[in-house]
């Protein structure tokens, strides 16, 4: 079977397509220059498919990754001509995140056995954090689930305000409490209005910070630690918000954020505002992390699963 295969409805796939325009059209652009006048692949190519690969933050590692498995190709298929270097970089990356099993989906689902379902969800500010739980909620509830939001985030009274907002425009239940509150009590308060609603699923924000890793991993365990009181397997997702257009950042954020808590899932956002969609490539595959969700535009609606088939398919198109 083919890895490409249609998955997502023509109105899914055109936002896709064009959320990733940018760092398409920069990609190929870089990609047209360095095979100007030249008919086959070889080491001077590569060089330049290195730097460019690196440029559109794909990452170190995972570049060295898909210049080797190109290399092998150059060595099996003896000519290769560069009019086919777009295909073969289309089946390749697509090869290389083809060997794990994440990045699959296709819908906004949730576990039938986890209700409520319990997703806690971190980030520093500015990344879209706030943003991404509110279009979440919207999905979640586009696809049938009672959703209730967890506003724990007490750092910013901005932070507080601004998931209301979101709230009300979704139009979901939010606990909330006053600035500064403790962060673990809303949560508490949250599972339990959630719990007595029979909700399906809690979307709790927590702390937008990381100068201090100790304090943040202090705080989180915290939050984990008093949700289990009322649910006993809570969260059972922790999501990290990274914002695609700071590239390279996005990898130390994820890094730090790593190190502080256990991130079980990503959400990449403002990728249709870069040149730097790479970091999606080299995200999924450098972090034994699933990139869950991508954000690829500012409607409502532009928040997607992230499908690793339909994301290459669109990138390479």
């Amino acid at each position: 079977m083919s890895f490409f295969k249609k998955l997502f409805s023509s109105e899914k796939k055109e936002t896709l397509d064009k959320g990733l325009e940018k760092s398409k059209s920069t990609f190929f652009s870089k990609l047209s220059k360095a095979v100007a006048g030249k008919s086959k692949v070889d080491d001077a190519v590569l060089d330049d498919l290195e730097e460019i690969l690196v440029a559109s933050d794909v990452g170190v590692n995972t570049t060295l990754k898909i210049i080797s498995r190109i290399e092998k190709r150059v060595a099996d298929d003896k000519y290769l001509g560069t009019e086919e270097l777009n295909q073969i970089l289309r089946e390749e990356i697509g090869g290389l995140l083809s060997e794990t099993n994440r990045g699959e989906a296709t819908e906004f689902e949730i576990p039938k056995d986890k209700k409520p379902y319990v997703l806690m969800v971190v980030g520093v500010n500015g990344v879209g954090k706030t943003t991404t739980i509110g279009k979440l909620a919207y999905q979640f509830k586009k696809a049938g689930y009672k959703v209730v939001l967890g506003a724990a985030d007490t750092f910013r009274a901005a932070a507080i305000d601004q998931l209301q907002v979101w709230a009300d425009r979704v139009d979901v239940p939010i606990v909330r409490q006053n600035m500064g509150s403790d962060p673990a009590s809303v949560a508490f308060d949250t599972l339990q209005s959630a719990v007595a609603q029979n909700a399906d699923v809690v979307i709790i924000d927590t702390a937008g910070r990381l100068h201090n890793k100790v304090n943040l991993m202090n705080e989180l365990t915290k939050v984990k630690r008093v949700m289990q009181k009322v649910v006993e397997d809570a969260p059972h997702d922790v999501l990290l918000v990274l914002d695609g257009s700071t590239g390279q950042n996005a990898f130390e954020q994820a890094k730090q954020f790593t190190a502080a808590t256990e991130v079980t899932s990503l959400a990449v956002t403002k990728l249709d505002g870069t040149a730097k969609g790479g970091v999606v490539i080299g995200i999924s595959d450098q972090f034994q992390i699933p990139v869950k969700y991508i954000g690829v535009g500012e409607g409502i609606e532009d928040l997607q699963v992230f499908n690793k088939y339909e994301f290459v398919d669109s990138f390479f198109k």
